[in-house]
């Protein structure tokens, strides 16, 4: 192997863990987004869960003032 061939394999491997390196850079962006995502969603779903329940809980309310009304007349 003459020393033309050498340098031209080593640049291709260069090469090559540059493209690792980006292709890693990118799934670190990526997933560092996905986690934001993931925990936005997740306090969104903890809020609509806390209205989901004060909501159950001023219908079972109100139900509870018609039977009341309903008992009274």
């Amino acid at each position: 192997m003459d020393r033309a061939e050498l340098l031209a394999q080593m640049q291709s491997l260069a090469d090559r863990v540059d493209e690792l390196a980006e292709r890693a850079r990118r799934l670190h962006d990526e997933n560092r987004s996905l986690r934001q995502q993931q925990e936005q969603l997740a306090g969104e779903r903890s809020a609509l869960l806390a209205k989901n329940e004060q909501a159950r809980t001023r219908v079972e309310a109100m139900i509870a003032r018609l039977k009341s009304l309903e008992q009274h007349t």
